[in-house]
């Protein structure tokens, strides 16, 4: 069983910063891909940074400059480092990672559990 476990999310003033971790665990053969996508209330959940194992990152082109995507292949662990946050950044936000399990070998997508980031004006 593989499971993606977020911390770190919560409120915070507009320019202020907060860091997102993830760690994935389980029987785990590797992980490719990592990322974080987020959600806000009537919107559809979009893509806001991901990172390969190498570590070559993408982001949205609404937090570039803004936002690290990070990651320690060592502890299985993917983190996002947000700063001057603004109240659009608002949203639920999940970790993503594609997982290939140790016993069956499948290969697919696993999601965390969500952490809200609530920025106020």
């Amino acid at each position: 069983q593989v499971q993606l476990a977020e911390s770190g999310g919560g409120l915070v003033q507009a320019g202020g910063s907060l860091r997102l971790s993830c760690a994935a665990s389980g029987s785990i053969k590797s992980i490719n891909s990592m990322g974080w996508y987020r959600q806000a209330p009537g919107n559809q959940r979009e893509l806001v940074a991901s990172i390969t194992t190498g570590g070559r990152t993408n982001y949205a082109e609404s937090v570039k400059g803004r936002f690290t995507i990070s990651r320690y292949n060592a502890k299985n662990t993917v983190y996002l480092q947000m700063n001057s946050l603004k109240p659009e950044d608002t949203a639920v936000y999940y970790c993503n990672a594609y997982i290939v399990e140790a016993t069956t070998f499948i290969q697919r997508f696993y999601w965390g559990q969500g952490s809200q980031v609530t920025v106020s004006s």
